[in-house]
């Protein structure tokens, strides 16, 4: 990752196998990305500390809560999509159609507002899965490394 990219972030944590970077203000966590694995970068100020705390306490025991203010975005289907995915519990996973059925409308585009979602682990959608019982896709991709990263993360949580 180049200097100019990294200085974007205001923290960046360590994770196996992959590595998240945190953009923030002072007042709202504004995204959180999937990273190749990379050094950890100390946070620039008190909100992405307190991030960086809160994912590394996800990472050691992935039933951590989440209690940050993140900024509010994405279309109103995105956010009912998000809100469906918070309420996933740990541990447990549910389908694509499943969510679409819920919220009457069409898998593919639970699937798409999945992908928009700007605050991985908090929205926890690695929990979605594909009616098959695969992994379905991951932040818009369907092989790669965040693939391996998705699933680290089911596997983590015992899924």
């Amino acid at each position: 990752m180049t200097a100019e990219i990294r200085t974007s972030y205001q923290g960046i944590v360590r994770a196996p196998g992959f590595s998240i970077g945190i953009c923030c203000d002072d007042m709202e966590v504004q995204t959180l990305a999937y990273l190749e694995p990379q050094a950890e970068l100390p946070p620039r100020n008190a909100l992405a500390a307190e991030t960086m705390r809160q994912l590394q306490a996800y990472l050691d025991d992935p039933e951590a809560p989440f209690s940050l203010p993140l900024r509010p975005s994405g279309t109103a289907f995105q956010r009912r999509v998000w809100a469906e995915i918070a309420t996933i519990p740990c541990h447990q996973t549910r389908s694509y159609g499943e969510l679409a059925s819920s919220l009457h409308n069409a898998p593919r585009a639970v699937g798409q507002a999945c992908g928009a979602n700007p605050f991985p682990l908090v929205v926890p959608c690695h929990r979605v899965i594909a009616a098959s019982g695969g992994l379905g896709g991951f932040a818009r991709q369907r092989g790669g490394f965040l693939i391996e990263v998705k699933r680290w993360l089911l596997t983590h949580e015992g899924c």
